[in-house]
């Protein structure tokens, strides 16, 4: 594996969570890493990826080198040919290219701006990055896509040992506009499985069709869950009119409670934390849910990856 920036960077998505879930029975594995060092550069907040990444990489011996990059480093410019007389100390393509002589490997982690569609959509910081390394890169999170999120999710779907699962991304409300990075990827990489994927918002929250083409979309929720093994919500705001929270009337019965989790085949219920309780999910369904179990499993996509990267190095 040469990078991993989405799904299409996968050969065989079974084979990697299978892999994955043999490394989770014997994670020590120094040898594999040893005197490989590996770069985080966050742009923005993390708690489970960075943690379950450093933890990833010391099972494999690999050093880490972390950085905050808006409170430990320079402010960066991002624009070719300007004249850096204001605010911005350092040029991106220098500070790149400085990192990349002290590490083997670069894991980068950015949000959506949530304003420049476009910008976003073509992974503005990621290509940035890319074109100033000849590094393997990491997607610790981008603008689009959490494709390390999704393969934990993948694995503890696997876990469960549900042959061709019915498998339901539901939106559900909050009280900010979010970026739609975990849903595009949970929905490019369950159709890369071939689960039954389906898809159930209000409208005007549909995603983006690059994403979710071969999903059935539904807009309501109760005919979505009927019969479904697994419920995967989340909040996203909107793509036709970008980054927006839509003025929904009565949003809190999208909240996802027992009532409407008895409607599947006895399905779990699955989020990417953090969540907010009793506004996402009711209390009851986040308690009996496997959301510690995919946070667990964050290691394990971490891991197999790292060690593919590795490998190939």
């Amino acid at each position: 594996m040469k990078q991993f920036l989405s799904v299409k960077d996968v050969a065989n998505v079974h084979a990697l969570a299978e892999e994955a879930i043999a490394i989770k029975k014997a994670p020590y594995l120094p040898s594999i890493g040893q005197g490989k060092t590996m770069g985080l550069l966050f742009f923005n907040p993390s708690l489970r990826t960075r943690l379950s990444t450093q933890k990833a990489a010391s099972n494999l011996g690999i050093n880490i080198l972390s950085i905050n990059i808006k409170e430990d480093a320079w402010q960066l410019e991002w624009q070719d040919g300007t004249v850096m007389d204001q605010g911005n100390q350092e040029h991106i393509k220098d500070a790149i290219r400085v990192i990349s002589q002290y590490v083997d490997i670069l894991g980068v982690r950015s949000f959506a701006s949530l304003t420049d569609k476009e910008a976003d959509y073509a992974e503005h910081i990621m290509q940035q990055i890319q074109s100033y390394t000849d590094l393997p890169m990491v997607s610790l999170e981008s603008a689009t896509l959490h494709p390390l999120q999704s393969l934990a999710d993948l694995i503890t779907i696997k876990e469960q040992q549900i042959e061709k699962p019915k498998v339901v991304l539901s939106w559900a409300p909050h009280p900010k506009a979010l970026p739609q990075a975990v849903p595009n990827s949970f929905a490019e990489w369950m159709l890369a499985a071939a689960y039954d994927v389906h898809i159930v918002q209000p409208k005007g929250y549909e995603l983006n069709n690059a994403f979710t083409k071969g999903a059935t979309i539904h807009y309501n929720q109760e005919e979505a869950f009927a019969g479904a093994d697994f419920i995967y919500a989340k909040n996203w705001s909107s793509f036709s009119t970008y980054g927006k929270n839509l003025q929904l009337p009565n949003a809190e019965k999208w909240i996802i409670n027992e009532q409407k989790m008895k409607l599947t085949n006895n399905g779990k219920f699955m989020h990417c934390l953090p969540i907010r309780r009793n506004v996402i999910a009711s209390d009851k369904v986040i308690d009996d849910s496997l959301v510690y179990q995919q946070a667990n499993n964050r290691t394990f996509s971490a891991q197999v990856v790292l060690k593919k990267i590795v490998e190939a190095l």
